[in-house]
């Protein structure tokens, strides 16, 4: 859900193996159990950051305190979802205190390398790779706006009555305390990712 965080955790476009694992990285959510065997090494290696990234934010404490934070505003079994939707409008919001290069610069690099890549996709991400791309998700994050479209287009594949759709008006309601999660945890995620590579 969090797609601009996988993205920019995917390493440096120097590296030789960069685009093999960003692809990885961006697929993993649809590529179940040990499908990933059917991808090359690097691309491998993505689909498995990805998933080792999702353990470490998921057991976090302070990612634990985001989502006890929305399952007390109503979330129930969304509040996972929803902060990791937050994370990445924190991360787009504070973009250029942790890279160089601007944010529309990358997510303009991205896009042209997933399209590229897209016939290597399973068929639902090559499904949705355009519309992300027209409608420019990766900026939009960066503005509760584009937050509010995003979890209004996760309450419609979700169950009925999730509330996903209302959890940008959380976010603005509780601001400051869930961009000071962000600030805390960003950091440890970047070293746990780091020491993982």
């Amino acid at each position: 859900m969090n797609f601009l965080a996988h993205l920019f955790l995917s390493g440096l476009p120097a590296e030789a193996s960069y685009a093999d694992v960003l692809v990885g990285n961006f697929i993993a959510d649809s590529v179940p159990g040990k499908q990933l065997e059917n991808y090359a090494p690097a691309i491998q290696t993505g689909i498995r950051l990805h998933r080792a990234i999702d353990t470490f934010t998921d057991q976090h404490p302070v990612v634990r305190r985001s989502t006890q934070r929305l399952r007390a505003a109503g979330y129930g079994k969304y509040a996972g979802v929803i902060s990791d939707v937050f994370l990445d409008h924190f991360l787009a919001a504070h973009f250029s205190e942790y890279s160089a290069e601007s944010l529309p610069d990358f997510t303009q690099r991205v896009y042209a390398l997933l399209t590229s890549r897209q016939q290597e996709m399973p068929a639902h991400v090559q499904y949705f790779l355009p519309y992300m791309v027209q409608h420019n998700w990766l900026l939009g994050y960066a503005h509760l706006e584009g937050i509010g479209r995003a979890l209004t287009g996760l309450s419609r594949r979700a169950s009925a009555g999730s509330g996903m759709e209302t959890a940008a008006l959380e976010l603005q309601a509780n601001y400051a305390a869930y961009e000071a999660d962000f600030q805390e945890f960003w950091p440890e995620l970047q070293g746990y990712v780091r020491e993982w590579v």
